[in-house]
């Protein structure tokens, strides 16, 4: 029987903005679970929150102060534990965002190990003399700006954070640190969970011997706040005791039932996919990974391609996720208008396409209902590199605001209080009360696309092979058992026409024209061709 896991799809919920049930303008986990029908309806198998545990929210809950509770801001154990049998009533399992690389400066482990030296919890960060001069003991950068060192007056030395300076990096080599993580997995692996999200699954371990980076090889873009492009990052992430950890946790999930791993791969370009197939292969690591290539601007047949067959050829044992959108990236309905006849019909694309993908999909909320990145004013953000770095960065607020569910009450019914970022009107005309029944809205594609995947062996398990198109048509043939599908798109504006060498007939959720064995697809058109015997394409 195969695990539930290799076909799933996942629905990412941010809570502070799915629904806020107390009033306070915050999304809470009771909100949640009023609105876990909405996600039952989809078809979805899998829930993924994230982070909910107390925190000062500097980082919007990535930075933890316990990991053994839930922040108050979102409820209470009680109120985790509801959510997570109500949603296993509906089908749908419950997987967990778990920051392990750091920790929130405001943890007692980190108030402890800063003291001193001395002290039992001393060795449980990355601590690290100053350089003669005073500088930092390396060159590497934080995400969020300027070095990845803070210097700490009261122990003398400096502390790595890979993000905040509120952030400090936990201590991977201390066997302690892997003890106290390990256990904190299994108090919420005892609960029921069914699984973790691991954030920065990657960035674990850092070099002993604190080797400074050397400079990229190539010139790449590099954002205002991110200058981890212009060094070839080998010393503060990726090391190769990195497995190591993994296989350790990965031996403490497998002595429960139907738990699963997803790892995600802080990385871009073709090294994403290589360590996303290091990360997944054999069956003592993580059981998937996905990584940012395809939550980028790129949007061509040819880079889709070398995604997965990157994948395929790096790992062939090892299982991936697809998503093209999520709480770090703009709206992908936004970041690909350039090849958008509407808004519309890019969502209904790029919806056929993800739902046609070889291995575990997932989704963002709100990507169900064709919503749009929130264009925000500077007084309106929260997140911290877009408050340091304006207007150069425009931060990640714009794809965080409110799910907006009855487009005629306040907030769009996320809220009765003030929310914590704006809901605006382009985000309301897209709730879902406006397209819940009405046959040709995004949201009822969604359920249509679902559907149509979890019908049909050849998408939920088929292999793929793809078929030699010019741009910018995307084709594969997906097979499993007796069963033949064959997905085309065509990723333009412009209307373009397929020759199918071969007996084939449309099925499942389409928008092309089929005469004979003329395959015609409007800009930004689709198909699925179910065939008994092998076909072929040109174009």
């Amino acid at each position: 029987m195969q695990e539930w896991w290799r076909d799933a799809v996942i629905y990412q919920i941010y809570p502070r903005s799915f629904q806020d049930d107390n009033g306070d303008g915050v999304g809470d986990l009771a909100g949640i679970t009023r609105r876990l029908p909405h996600i039952a309806d989809l078809g979805v198998d899998c829930i993924w929150l994230s982070p909910i545990f107390f925190s000062p929210q500097k980082d919007m809950g990535y930075d933890v102060s316990n990991y053994k509770d839930i922040d108050p801001l979102f409820g209470s154990l009680e109120d985790f534990d509801t959510l997570v049998i109500r949603a296993h009533e509906l089908g749908v399992k419950v997987i967990v965002d778990q920051v392990l690389s750091h920790t929130s400066d405001q943890h007692a482990w980190f108030k402890e190990s800063r003291v001193d030296r001395e002290n039992a919890k001393s060795n449980w960060y990355v601590w690290a003399d100053p350089l003669p001069d005073g500088s930092p003991p390396t060159n590497w950068h934080s995400h969020f700006g300027g070095p990845a060192w803070e210097y700490d007056a009261q122990r003398g030395q400096y502390y790595q954070h890979n993000f905040l300076a509120s952030q400090p990096d936990l201590n991977f080599h201390n066997p302690d640190v892997v003890d106290a993580v390990l256990d904190v997995c299994k108090f919420w692996l005892d609960r029921g969970l069914d699984g973790f999200r691991l954030d920065t699954v990657n960035y674990y371990v850092h070099d002993q011997e604190l080797r400074s980076n050397p400079p990229a090889q190539a010139n790449l873009d590099v954002m205002a706040t991110d200058l981890f492009a212009m060094q070839d990052n080998i010393y503060n992430k990726n090391r190769p005791e990195n497995l190591l950890f993994l296989e350790k946790l990965r031996a403490l999930t497998d002595q429960y039932d139907d738990v699963v791993l997803v790892g995600e791969v802080g990385e871009g370009g073709r090294r994403a996919i290589e360590v996303m197939a290091e990360y997944t292969a054999g069956q003592s690591r993580l059981h998937m990974a996905y990584s940012f290539p395809m939550l980028g601007p790129d949007f061509t047949a040819e880079h889709f391609r070398n995604c997965i067959e990157g994948f395929q050829q790096g790992a062939p044992d090892g299982h991936p996720k697809w998503s093209f959108s999520n709480h770090d990236v703009p709206r992908h309905v936004t970041r690909w208008a350039d090849h958008a006849v509407d808004e519309q019909s890019i969502a209904h694309l790029a919806c056929a396409m993800l739902m046609s993908f070889e291995g575990t999909i997932g989704i963002y909320q709100g990507e169900e209902l064709g919503q749009v990145e929130t264009e925000l004013v500077y007084d309106e953000l929260t997140d911290p590199p877009a408050l340091r770095f304006w207007p150069g960065v425009k931060g990640r607020d714009g794809c965080r605001t409110p799910m907006v569910w009855e487009h005629d009450k306040p907030n769009a019914g996320f809220s009765t209080g003030q929310p914590w970022l704006p809901v605006k009107d382009p985000q309301i005309s897209r709730s879902v009360d406006l397209q819940d029944t009405v046959d040709q809205s995004t949201l009822s594609f969604y359920r249509r696309a679902i559907a149509f995947r979890k019908e049909n062996a050849a998408l939920r398990a088929g292999k793929t092979t793809f078929v030699n198109l010019p741009e910018p048509l995307l084709a594969f043939h997906r097979v499993a058992d007796d069963q033949s599908i064959t997905c085309v798109f065509n990723l333009s504006k412009d209307p373009k026409t397929v020759t199918i060498n071969g007996v084939a007939q449309l099925t499942g959720p389409y928008n092309g024209e089929l005469h004979g064995t003329e395959l015609t697809l409007p800009g930004n058109g689709f198909a699925y061709l179910d065939h008994e015997k092998s076909i072929s394409l040109s174009g």
